[in-house]
């Protein structure tokens, strides 16, 4: 209630007024998926808590999931929707520049969110950056995980599905779209044409080459065969076709 308070009257500093964003404690998440029955809602909540027992609360934000009913055109339609922890921090993104200067600039821009501005001399960006590597090999390998131990992955090709938090965290903000990882099936892709198992796989494999310094392996037991070149081609005319039929371009899935 403090910081709501303090944005709307704002706060006197050195003769000037500012107005401070109060920042939210939750969000509300609808997940994208219709249920036709309350049984196939039950196993979409399974999964979900599965995801939840490998990766929360240190690598995903927690959330509580309900059940509600939407009328759409004079029918009604199960709903799961989440009440999600806020996560402060930058999206990060696995297609994008993730070296020293991109991370510190990540730094940059949560550092200028604070009512001051943080100066920090170049030993203490270095052990930022070299914080943001470690939490992430945690991250990834908890990921990898679950993937070896339950055959599911989360969409980590969303566009801010991931988010790095101050603390050189990384934290999973978006547990819509879970899926089997099965290469024995064809490409599988979601309700919208996106084939996001591949892609999470590929921003999985990503993440490990850029904070890691792991270069690709074809052989990986968990994700080596999505990596292999002509099933890549395969998913990229996917991808094109699915941001065609939205009117968009890029390599993320714009959520």
């Amino acid at each position: 209630m403090e910081d709501v308070k303090r944005e709307k009257k704002g706060i006197e500093r050195d003769g000037v007024w500012w107005f401070p964003k109060a920042k939210p404690l939750k969000m509300l998440r609808v997940f994208r998926t219709r249920f036709d029955r309350l049984d196939d809602a039950a196993q979409e909540l399974e999964c979900v808590k599965v995801v939840e027992k490998y990766l929360a609360p240190e690598y995903m934000a927690r959330s509580n999931e309900f059940l509600v009913d939407y009328r759409v055109h004079g029918k009604y339609e199960t709903l799961l929707c989440g009440l999600q922890e806020y996560v402060e921090g930058e999206i990060l993104d696995p297609w994008g520049p993730l070296d020293r200067h991109a991370l510190w600039a990540l730094f940059c821009r949560m550092a200028d969110r604070e009512e001051h501005q943080t100066r920090l001399k170049q030993d203490q960006i270095e052990r930022w950056v070299e914080t943001v590597r470690n939490k992430a090999g945690k991250t990834l390998l908890q990921i990898r995980k679950m993937i070896r131990e339950t055959c599911l992955i989360p969409d980590l090709a969303g566009v801010g599905n991931l988010v790095l938090t101050p603390s050189g965290g990384i934290k999973l903000v978006d547990i819509n779209n879970i899926s089997t990882v099965s290469c024995e099936a064809g490409i599988f892709c979601d309700d919208k044409g996106y084939p996001v198992c591949d892609k999470s796989v590929e921003a999985l494999s990503l993440l490990e080459q850029k904070l890691l310094g792991r270069s690709l392996d074809k052989t990986d037991p968990v994700c080596g065969a999505f990596l292999d070149a002509g099933r890549m081609k395969k998913v990229q005319v996917l991808e094109k076709v699915f941001h065609r039929s939205r009117g968009s371009a890029g390599s993320s899935y714009p959520v």
